[in-house]
């Protein structure tokens, strides 16, 4: 197997599926929708770089194709800098099972600043780290999370 140089697997029990206000942002079709809702899982491989990205959180499909602002909307830098600060508070709370849901914080994140991720994966990664704060009720910075 290829070295891997990101992952990130997030599974979750749904405690309480909390369906969002109104969607917005909404270039897609209801039925495009409708089928963002049955696949829970994102991935993403980059041969070249060789690292993957696995995220499995039901919704979160959904989310990005209904509330996320759309790509490039962000610049890469913004997002690669906001996910620094994201990745060292998540990766500190994974470190403190005690303080910190075990359940929500299951894996650290290896995200090194030096490496070119490329932009669809910075945009991925920083809408999971906003749905995540905005569905789990939790605050990874000092920004408050919002789309």
């Amino acid at each position: 197997m290829k070295n891997i140089i990101y992952i990130i697997s997030v599974v979750l029990v749904a405690l309480g599926c909390h369906t969002s206000k109104t969607p917005h942002h909404n270039s897609k079709p209801p039925e495009q929708l409708e089928a963002l809702k049955q696949n829970d899982t994102v991935k993403i491989v980059n041969e070249a770089v060789e690292y993957e990205i696995i995220i499995i959180e039901p919704g979160f499909n959904f989310w990005v194709a209904s509330r996320a602002k759309p790509r490039g909307f962000y610049s890469q830098s913004f997002l690669e800098n906001r996910n620094q600060l994201f990745v060292i508070e998540w990766n500190q709370r994974v470190l403190q099972p005690g303080r910190y849901n075990s359940n929500l914080y299951e894996m650290q994140i290896d995200y090194q600043p030096d490496i070119d991720y490329g932009y669809e994966v910075n945009y991925l990664l920083y809408n999971y780290f906003i749905y995540f704060q905005l569905t789990y009720n939790q605050r990874l910075g000092p920004f408050v999370p919002r789309i």
